[in-house]
């Protein structure tokens, strides 16, 4: 591996995480293989789901997973996001209000960078009795077809528990040229970057995919 740089590079990105993970509702990947890897925001708009449907889903916490069903494409599940205190985000939150930041979450596809943290998500109480489609990813061959729309964070920023004091909003999520790289290193080297996130969606995932298992 080539020496930590001063600044963070789409180049260094790739070789320190040379793969991405992401899950999926088990069953899911003839519908990725399809239409690519969709946001939420990009599921409604492939669904056709409006208003007020459609804010209940997009600008509010889900407590559980909301099924939405199409004609054509048959039916898909969005995730709930049941680990969001929505006490500790209004108090944690910074420059937007709540539907801004769920809409900026479900604006985005949502990548791991480590397995490590993967399996501690399908881990996760709501999740470890159910099967997951487990998808990997070629790092440098997403970053070389989607770097523009690439944004980072350094934290789970779809999990605000109880105890969580530090601030989210405005700012989280970052391009990679503008990335806090060297104030992440000094606070937590090990794991400078948690997420990797493409707004909108990966319309030809199913070419960047190096694998698809079930667990």
């Amino acid at each position: 591996m080539v020496a930590v740089p001063a600044a963070l590079t789409a180049d260094y990105l790739a070789e320190r995480y040379p793969v991405l993970y992401h899950m999926a509702e088990a069953g899911s990947w003839p519908s990725v293989e399809r239409h690519g890897l969709r946001s939420t925001c990009a599921l409604l708009d492939l669904f056709g789901i409006d208003r007020p449907e459609r804010a209940a889903i997009e600008l509010r916490r889900r407590p559980e997973s909301v099924p939405i069903e199409h004609p054509i494409h048959g039916t898909a599940w969005i995730r709930d996001n049941k680990p969001i205190s929505e006490t500790v985000l209004r108090r944690t939150l910074v420059g937007m209000s709540e539907e801004d930041w769920y809409r900026t979450l479900n604006s985005r596809v949502f990548f791991w960078l480590s397995e490590d943290r993967l399996d501690k998500l399908r881990n996760a109480p709501p999740y470890r009795t159910r099967p997951h489609d487990i998808l990997t990813l070629d790092t440098a061959a997403l970053l070389d077809r989607h770097r523009d729309r690439v944004e980072l964070a350094h934290l789970n920023t779809g999990a605000v528990h109880p105890a969580a004091d530090y601030p989210r909003g405005e700012g989280t999520f970052r391009p990679i040229d503008e990335y806090p790289w060297q104030g992440r290193l000094a606070i937590a080297r090990q794991e400078p970057i948690v997420e990797l996130t493409v707004l909108y969606s990966v319309p030809d995932a199913a070419e960047l995919v190096t694998s698809v298992t079930t667990r």
